[in-house]
């Protein structure tokens, strides 16, 4: 309606699945195979497992796969040593990894990095280097 193009969120382990076992593009087919590798993924590995494999294939980039590859490219470090602000300006660019960047940042990523900043630190003990 009106030109808008609305989009569906997934979930992780979706997202994982979607990832790890199938081919890019759009159809029925493939929506019905995500969503038995889904039930799959679920049932077989843990949420900690699920969220590993997410953060290892997830796009963070034109041709850049996975938190440590990201980390490599937008920062040249290795995750481990992500300062909380790298960590946050890598997380703030999904979901659209192509069309915005960590490093330089936008005004758009930087309030979203501030922000996912807050919520990292309202969970507290993170071990995380400072900036």
């Amino acid at each position: 309606k009106n030109g808008i193009s609305l989009k569906g969120g997934s979930t992780i382990s979706q997202q994982t699945a979607k990832n790890v076992f199938l081919w890019p593009g759009r159809s029925w087919l493939r929506k019905g195979m995500e969503t038995y590798f889904t039930f799959l993924v679920e049932t077989i590995w843990s949420k900690k497992r699920i969220l590993e494999v997410y953060l290892n294939n997830i796009e963070m980039g034109d041709g850049v796969f996975g938190v440590e590859a990201a980390a490599g490219y937008w920062f040249n470090t290795t995750a481990s040593d992500l300062s909380q602000h790298q960590a946050a300006a890598i997380a703030a660019i999904l979901p659209n990894p192509r069309n915005y960047r960590a490093s330089p940042r936008t005004n758009y990523i930087e309030k979203r990095k501030q922000w996912i900043i807050r919520q990292m630190n309202n969970f507290g003990n993170l071990d995380l280097k400072e900036e």
